[in-house]
């Protein structure tokens, strides 16, 4: 006899566990790990960023590999980046490193990024457990005008200064938003030079950027 979902609570707690334990694996297959890029010239990481949309310039892909992977190398010999990420923010927490937090890697490469001008790709800053201990950051690339959720981040801290880059949805240890008004905020930081990536046309001016996270 087979058994039916009923109003029986045994009987519908058994039918709910089902339930969840067929759609969860769907769910999940469409989360995968970020990818680590290879070199500076990593044809799958710029062949990706170059596939994000028909109109973006296959040079201005390669460029943003190049400086996303350098900058992470870069900040690691500056920084004296130590393994785990967890570690590095003791000692920068503690005084006895000048960087290696998140968001300060996330800006190192927002503002090198933004140090050349782009014609078909522009940049956003995101994060994921934002005001918690949790909070992390990272760099998304898109095609000009194209929405956030579309795009790729480019992660320097998960592994202490490798790159990892990955679609935004298929993150399965974080859940990423974008923060515009941290992107105009960072930018604001540069020389007087105006910036060379604009933010999408729909951004919603915020009247403070709160203290990013000890992480």
């Amino acid at each position: 006899m087979s058994v039916a979902c009923s109003k029986s609570i045994p009987v519908y707690f058994a039918c709910v566990l089902i339930a969840f334990i067929a759609v969860a694996p769907s769910a999940n297959a469409r989360k995968k790990d970020p990818a680590f890029a290879t070199s500076a010239n990593d044809p799958v990481l710029w062949g990706r960023i170059a596939a994000l949309a028909p109109s973006v310039n296959p040079e201005e892909a390669q460029r943003v590999a190049q400086i996303a992977y350098t900058t992470g190398r870069d900040l690691k010999r500056e920084w004296r980046v130590v393994w785990p990420p967890g570690l590095q923010n003791f000692l920068v927490n503690t005084g006895q490193r000048k960087g290696g937090l998140c968001f300060q890697w996330a800006e190192g490469l927002l503002l090198r990024l933004t140090e050349s001008k782009w014609e078909t790709l522009e940049f956003h800053w995101a994060e994921s457990f934002q005001t918690t201990a949790s909070e992390h950051n990272v760099i998304v690339v898109t095609a000009k005008g194209q929405p956030f959720w579309q795009g790729i981040i480019l992660d320097n801290w998960r592994y202490g200064g490798r790159l990892v880059w990955g679609f935004v949805t298929e993150d399965p240890h974080y859940n990423w938003h974008e923060n515009q008004a941290q992107f105009r905020y960072v930018l604001s930081k540069r020389p007087s030079a105006a910036p060379s990536s604009r933010v999408a046309p729909n951004s919603k001016p915020s009247a403070s950027v709160p203290e990013r996270q000890a992480r």
